[in-house]
């Protein structure tokens, strides 16, 4: 009995219909998942960018949110302009780019550069400002701070120590003009109750002598590598605005030490 035999690789296949049912949807344990209520699933933009686009074209958001139409454009070449108006979009597309794509090159406009302007910001609105200072020290916020209660901690960061470990570490912010070395105190009753190797804190204005001195005698966290850094460390904004780092395990320091190889460059040709 005769028949056709037909090859894969010799068809142009079938189109893709208007019913787009294989892209499936951010589970709740994937590690895409950001906690952004209206985030949608990286696939979904990768192919209306390629369907739409070529190597070098511009791509507009104007309504970014955490960045997934962002983190497509710039994994598939194209240039790109996001735009957003709360800092808590921006701080997760900051730390998006910088996680996935460590080579990339953007500039971030609309934000506080001096000390005057963040202060402004925190008057003005309190959340805001949180946002935008977790941006500082790389932080991402945690939970969302127009619902439910206080949990002692307005951002979060993981410095990796390893290939396979990583730091938990809490960052609280405030933005008032009293400080006290009780809210040291209860960072550290924070740190304890997460199991975070480290905090850090955040203020507008100078912490008291005390504060300094509470936030000593939490110690030192000691790296499998046997690096030490303070367990709990206090920065004001006018420092970190003028280049002051935390001191934390990073990823480059921490590999070159141990003899690893970078892995960032093969992170972001799979993101």
């Amino acid at each position: 009995m005769d028949g056709l035999k037909t090859y894969l690789d010799e068809t142009k296949g079938k189109p893709f219909t208007t019913n787009w049912t294989d892209v499936d949807r951010i589970g709740n344990t994937s590690g895409e998942r950001l906690g952004y209520q209206t985030q949608k699933p990286v696939a979904l933009l990768e192919r209306i960018i390629s369907a739409s686009s070529d190597e070098g074209d511009v791509v507009l958001d104007p309504f970014c949110g955490c960045g997934t139409t962002i983190a497509a454009a710039e994994k598939l070449r194209r240039r790109w302009l996001g735009i957003d108006v709360t800092y808590l979009a921006i701080n997760l597309i900051e730390n998006r780019l910088k996680e996935h794509f460590p080579n990339s090159k953007f500039e971030v406009t609309g934000t506080p550069k001096d000390f005057a302007s963040a202060r402004d910001l925190a008057r003005r609105d309190k959340h805001q400002f949180e946002w935008w200072a977790l941006s500082l020290v790389g932080a991402r916020p945690y939970g969302d701070k127009k619902k439910g209660g206080d949990t002692g901690i307005d951002g979060i960061k993981y410095p990796r120590v390893s290939p396979t470990e990583t730091v938990k570490t809490v960052v609280s912010v405030k933005g008032g003009e009293h400080l006290a070395p009780t809210m040291v105190r209860d960072l550290k009753g924070v740190m304890e109750r997460e199991n975070a190797a480290m905090g850090i804190f955040i203020s507008l204005e100078e912490p008291t002598a005390g504060m300094k001195k509470e936030a000593a005698s939490t110690g030192v966290y000691k790296t499998p590598l046997g690096a030490t850094y303070p367990k709990l460390q206090i920065f004001t904004v006018e420092e970190l605005l003028s280049g002051a780092k935390v001191h934390a395990p990073s990823q480059d320091e921490t590999f070159k030490k141990a003899g690893f190889i970078d892995t960032a460059k093969q992170q972001e040709m799979e993101y």
